[in-house]
This record gives structure tokens, sequence and C-alpha cells, in this order.
């Protein structure tokens, strides 16, 4: 087995865009890469440990040391690993041997370059004899996390009132101020309670932060929380207060599978704008439809806790057997009771915690639910996603006292986020250019494309880690991806884009904005100003 390299050499050998050994404000980069590089050698929960399965089946790049799902072979004693770049014409290689298939690779993790390489685990007789193959892989050894990147464009509130007054200034948002129907020259707002939701609560968040604009944002904000309620399903309807997943007729779309169908989280997105513009204007009648909204929810919950994924819109029936990830869910709750005093929903919000422990935890399979991506004959870990491991991380850590264990299962779902999904560096292609603007967070399996909402709930998790425990590592991490928030944000209007892919001319008239995204960056800029602003975080 060779020798490991040395950890300071690490950022150097495999990362080219930035000096290991610099420094940006107050932060050591020397020290944080160092202990980084150290973490990346622990694999991410696995299933040898007997807590879960083997997760990874479908993975397709780590930064974390890997271990898979190898199997013995009769007769052996020890187990040879050895990885070489994928490129036919490769002649470097690392090796290594374990008295077990599924050792992690973590003796030599930190010496393989960046790249598609190719493993091969060969079962060894007490001879050293080549008797059987326990297992073969071919996967991307990616860019671990070695700082500095670049710094933010501008001052965090700055960016994030820049976003908001791009939002509010857009004709289909400023529609609102005269009409109770959406423009749909905006085509999202075929969403409307992902979308119209979303721009309930940045008009209210605007109306907060610039007084001069809270009359226009107020108008905004009620029109078009009065097409949500008009579009509701009547009281005593099973789906009683729910605005519609889907606004317009999806028949003759590319989903049309969801014609007549809803997917049962995303009313709460209605349900916290409702709340926000309650909060804004005191006028009860959004509180109580939030409260209808969440007496329809407890109607459907299971007595295990769950909850449906889709049901249909008219009956309230479930279309499958599938049961949706609920951290939404307990966090609409959870505001109820902390903002409201609502202690109705305390037995629910308990035993949706106990769903999502029992089963998606343990499982650890963060499965993707998009209205874009059937669920349908997918196999467990087929399309993991950070949009459920992050929030979920981001909830335990934010209970009013979490215990270690929710603290330990935290950190391993925001370490299953960055191995999985985070690009902190990517190769130049043939026309010399990146394809991902890094540091950035590709959405999930079957959407390989980074979103900024996926890099703030990554960067908020790892926030609320170093917030609980003082990882500076996770500090480091989070800025990073905030910061080039503001370094993808457009500096002339303030858009906040969506997808931080490169793409052509052509392709790129067709790239799309999505309202919930761009107020998911908005808000987490504003938390990292205000935890500086508080003195939490000296950066």
């Amino acid at each position: 087995m060779k020798k490991l390299l040395p950890i300071l050499a690490i950022g150097t050998i495999l990362c080219s865009c930035c000096n290991s050994n610099s420094s940006k404000g107050n932060t050591d980069f020397t020290r944080i890469n160092e202990q980084a590089a150290v973490e990346y050698l622990q694999p991410i929960r696995p299933g040898y440990e007997g807590r879960n399965p083997f997760w990874n089946r479908f993975a397709q790049k780590f930064i974390f040391a890997p271990a898979f799902d190898f199997q013995k072979i009769d007769g052996a004693t020890q187990y040879r690993f050895t990885v070489k770049p994928a490129a036919e014409d490769a002649t470097q290689s690392w090796s290594f041997t374990s008295d077990t298939p599924t050792a992690p690779l973590s003796p030599i993790w930190n010496e393989i370059t960046v790249g598609k390489v190719q493993l091969k685990v060969e079962a060894l007789d007490n001879t050293g004899k080549v008797i059987g193959m326990a297992g073969e892989r071919e996967f991307r050894r990616d860019y671990p996390f070695t700082g500095p990147y670049p710094s933010a464009r501008r001052d965090y509130r700055q960016a994030a009132i820049m976003g908001l007054l791009f939002v509010h200034n857009m004709p289909e948002i400023q529609h609102w101020a005269t009409a109770t129907e959406p423009d749909m020259n905006y085509s999202h707002n075929t969403y409307p309670c992902k979308i119209i939701g979303a721009t309930i609560r940045m008009e209210v968040l605007l109306a907060k932060l610039l007084p001069h604009y809270k009359e226009e944002a107020t108008t905004i904000a009620k029109n078009a929380a009065q097409f949500l309620i008009d579009q509701s399903q009547p009281e005593g309807a099973p789906l009683a207060f729910f605005p519609p997943t889907y606004y317009k007729n999806l028949a003759a779309s590319k989903y049309d599978w969801n014609q007549g169908k809803t997917m049962m989280m995303e009313a709460i997105s209605a349900a916290l704008g409702f709340l926000d513009l309650y909060d804004l204007t005191g006028e009860k009648k959004y509180y109580d439809h939030a409260l209808g909204i969440a007496e329809t929810y407890l109607k459907h919950q299971y007595a295990d806790g769950s909850l449906p994924t889709k049901v249909d819109y008219k009956t309230g029936e479930p279309v499958n057997n599938a049961r949706a990830m609920l951290t939404t869910y307990m966090n609409f709750l959870l505001r109820l009771h902390r903002q409201y005093g609502v202690e109705k929903y305390a037995d629910a919000l308990a035993k949706a915690e106990k769903w999502m422990k029992e089963t998606a935890l343990e499982s650890f399979d963060m499965t993707g639910q998009f209205e874009d991506v059937t669920i349908l004959g997918l196999e467990p870990y087929e399309n993991l996603t950070n949009c459920t491991a992050a929030p979920y991380a981001s909830y335990l850590l934010t209970k009013d006292s979490p215990s270690e264990q929710e603290i330990a299962d935290a950190v391993d779902l925001a370490r299953l986020c960055e191995d999985q999904f985070v690009y902190w560096d990517m190769e130049l292609n043939n026309d010399g250019i990146k394809r991902f603007n890094t540091p950035c967070v590709i959405e999930q399996y079957k959407y390989k494309t980074p979103v900024d909402n996926s890099a703030c709930v990554v960067a908020n998790a790892l926030l609320n880690i170093y917030l609980t425990t003082g990882d500076k590592v996770a500090l480091a991490k989070a800025t990073a991806l905030i910061d080039n928030v503001t370094v993808m944000q457009n500096s002339l209007n303030g858009q906040i884009p969506t997808t931080w892919d490169y793409r052509n001319t052509k392709r790129d008239r067709n790239r799309t904005f999505w309202i919930n995204c761009s107020y998911s960056s908005i808000t987490t800029l504003l938390r990292m100003a205000d935890l500086i602003e508080a003195g939490k975080i000296n950066k």
C-alpha cells in the first residue's frame, strides 16, 4: 500500500482553483482544508455498520471515502482494492488490502486524483492468489473543499434586497397589483402553491424591509393570496382549504400524469404565505385559512405519522403507496406552536418526527419528491436529493434541545449532501469552460443541474452545524456557497438565477427562473447578514 500524501498537499494536487495556504478574512484555510481532508476519510453511514443498507448503489461521484456492498468470496482471506483512472492509457493506480470486501477506500482516498476512476476488489487466498472478483465499480472521485473560494460580490443584505426588487418589478408580479388571477406569461404560475405562495412571502418580506414599498407590496400579496383562497377546495371537501398544486390544463404537457392530482406537501407553501400575510396585516382570514390547511393534514395523516405523497385533488385518495418526506409539514406545525401557541398539533408533530426518524433516517433513503419526476418504479436510493436531506438536518439542529444523536444524524445528512450534490470545482471542457459555476449544488440524481435553492438549503444545514457545534469547517463551506449566490447574481438587475450551469446562447434563452428558489436565496442572504450583525459569525 502506498503511503498517504501529506494532507497539506491535497488541495494543490486535487484542486487548481485556489491557493490552499491563503486566507480570506479571519479564516485560516490551511487549517480548514487540513481538517476537511481528514473528515473526507470517514465514510458516510456505510452499510456495514448495520444502521442502514448501503445507500450508494446509484451514486456516481464521491467526496468522502466510499464503501460498497461487495460480496465475500468463499476461501478468501483478504481482498485487494485497486483504483486506477478510467482512461485507457492510464498507468497510475492505488491499492490496499483488507479482510473484508466492504472496507472503505480511506487508506488511499486522499491519494486518488480527481476524475473518473475504476475500482476492482479481488479476493485472495492465504497464498495471495486471486480466486475471484468481489466487485467492480466506476465512479468519479470529486474535488474536495479547498478554500478560499470567490468572495461575496456585495453585502449580503444589499444582495437580498436587489433580489427582492427584481422579483417585485417583474411585470407578472406587478400584474397582481390590480388582478386576482395570475399572469400566465410567467409560466411557473401553473404551480400555484409553490410559486404564488412564494410570491406572497416575497412581497411581505419586501414590505417589512422597505416600508416605502409596503402599500404596493401588501396589495400584491393580498391579491395573490385571494387567488389561492378562491382556488382552494371548499370547507367539508376531502382536501378542504387546499389550493391546487397545478393550475390550468396539464393534459397536453409531458407531465400529464399529474392531471387532477396534488402533491400533498405543496399546500404548506401556501399556508406559510398566509401566515406571513397575517403577521403583516393582522387580517385573521389568512390565519384561519392556514389553520384550515393544518386541519386537513391532520385528517389525512396515517396512524404511523406519515402522509401520502400524491393524492387525487377531488377525492383526497392516495394515487400510490409512496409516503411523503415530512420536514416541511413538521416545520409548519412547529411554527404554529412556537409563534402562535397552537398546541393542538403536538401529537401529529411527534408522530411525524417518529416516522421520519424510524423510516426515512433509518433507511437513509433521502428520496426526491418532485412533481416533474415520477416516483413510480423507482428503486430505493435511485433518486436521492439534498432537498430532502438538508432541510431535515436543519430541522433536527433547530429543535429546542437537539440530542447528541440528533446532532450526529444531522451531520451525517449534511455530509451526504456534500458528498453527492456539492461541486467544489470542475475541470475545464474542450472549450476551456467549466460546465458548472462552482461552488454549487445539484438538485437531485434525476436533475443533475446546480440550483440556487439547493446551494442554500445545504448552506443553511452547514450554518446550523456551526451554530450548534462551532465547527469552523462547516462555516467555511456554508460561506463559500452563500458567497457564490452573490457571484451568480446579475449585478445590473438583481436577479438571482435559478440554475448555475453554463449554457450556449440558444439554450440560455430557455433558462427558467423560479420565484420560490429565489426566495430561498434571499432569505439565506438575509440570515447571513443577521448572523454577522448579531456577532454570531465573524466575517
